[in-house]
């Protein structure tokens, strides 16, 4: 190969790495309850102060106890590859065997559970910024991927929720508005070398980025849009229990144990044209709980529980999917829900370990786009979570940090 070939060889391997932006793989069907989370219970986006521990949990449905290695890779706030190299943004090593994992006991559904927490005594993470984890297989093979943020409080964000400045979407919108203080960081050229990252409920699909400041007074940013930081309100979600794997509740009509549990949930309602009622909810997240257990991990079993939607036949150019943190809110064919011509309803199935689930049903139409909020409606009373993150590139840097973080609940909105 030639000087010059080898050349534009490197160059072309480069641009790839520079402009393409990552892509979060989805687990495999025998890959069941991804929890990934810190200083919470529940499993949610994980935004994390450094050094802060961060754990990562997964089962297994089958006989093979194999084995999973994990790798990390640091990424700017466009979620393009950093320019920083693996021993930059890692202290120790990755690639890595998880060597924490354990069979289930005295279920009806066989797993393996898989546990691993970083920091750990080879793995510790040395500055902030976007980061993705990669589960491979023993072959080598891309099991599942996840995102996660790591942040430093170099700056104080402060965040309110504000009922739409739109009259026309006041009672379906919520907009945010944020303040950034600068602690111990001075910002230079806010403009340019400040971006900003608003996430609703924990999911990054529908983040707005690439705000900028409205003003500033000293060197505090103020961010005060009239439109380009609204959010559809949604609606609350929808949520069943199932911890007593054997009883029906509120939301389970009924029970059936076949080659394992099956919970089958009352009908859902269309309640996009209904008045707004104030049902609490943890914002799509979910969490593993079983009765009579003594390590939830193990013990909890699994259910195959039916969702239905009383609602007519959406036209061939529309899907309809049952959406919710439990599957990092992905639309695939295991979600994907069948119309029945005899109940007048949509069907579908999930074999999810025992714990309390928030869920709702959208729409994906022919063009991809999602339409969240189609069958449960949009109200400015919804409670929602929103989170800010803050990113900082100083001239000449050669990464994006994260210098701040925020929440804010829409339970506090005003005018």
């Amino acid at each position: 190969m030639s000087t010059k070939i080898f050349i534009l060889t490197l160059c072309f391997f480069y641009y790839l790495k520079t402009t393409a932006q990552v892509k979060i793989t989805n687990a495999p069907s025998y890959i069941k309850t991804i929890i990934f989370k810190s200083g919470n219970e529940q499993s949610e986006l994980p935004i994390l102060k450094l050094n802060a521990p961060l754990t990562l949990q997964f089962d297994v449905l089958n006989d093979d106890e194999g084995d999973f290695y994990y790798t990390i890779e640091h990424y700017n706030f466009d979620w393009k590859p950093s320019n920083l190299n693996k021993q930059e943004y890692l202290d120790g090593f990755d690639n890595l065997r998880i060597q924490n994992f354990d069979n289930s006991f005295n279920t009806y559904q066989s797993y393996s559970h898989y546990s691993l927490q970083i920091p750990n005594s080879q793995t510790k993470l040395k500055v902030t910024g976007n980061y993705l984890i990669k589960i491979f297989d023993d072959y080598g093979d891309l099991v599942f991927s996840r995102k996660f943020m790591v942040y430093k409080n170099q700056s104080s964000v402060s965040v309110s929720i504000k009922r739409s400045r739109d009259v026309k979407f006041i009672n379906e919108k919520q907009m945010v508005d944020f303040k950034i203080n600068p602690l111990a960081i001075s910002i230079i050229n806010p403009k340019e070398t400040i971006k900003t990252v608003i996430i609703q409920n924990n999911n990054l699909n529908s983040a707005i980025h690439h705000l900028k400041p409205k003003y500033t007074i000293g060197t505090e940013l103020i961010y005060q849009q009239d439109n380009a930081s609204a959010f559809w309100g949604g609606n609350e979600y929808l949520n069943f229990e199932n911890k007593n794997i054997r009883s029906a509740t509120s939301a389970i009509a009924y029970i059936d144990l076949k080659e394992i549990y099956h919970n089958y949930l009352y009908p859902d309602l269309f309640r996009a044209n209904s008045p707004y009622t104030y049902n609490p909810d943890i914002n799509g997240n979910f969490l593993i709980t079983a009765l009579d257990t003594n390590t939830i991990d193990t013990e909890a079993d699994y259910a195959m529980v039916h969702f239905k939607l009383k609602l007519s036949e959406l036209p061939s150019t529309q899907k309809l999917y049952i959406f919710g943190s439990f599957n990092n809110y992905a639309l695939t064919d295991e979600n994907l829900m069948s119309f029945n011509k005899k109940t007048n309803s949509y069907q579908g199935q999930l074999i999810l370990k025992q714990g309390f689930y928030n869920y709702k049903y959208v729409i994906k139409n022919s063009d991809g786009k999602i339409n969240e909020n189609a069958i449960s409606g949009n109200f400015d009373e919804t409670e929602n979570n929103y989170k800010v993150l803050v990113y900082y590139r100083n001239l000449g840097g050669r990464y994006d940090e994260i210098i701040g973080f925020g929440e804010g609940n829409s339970k506090n909105i005003t005018n």
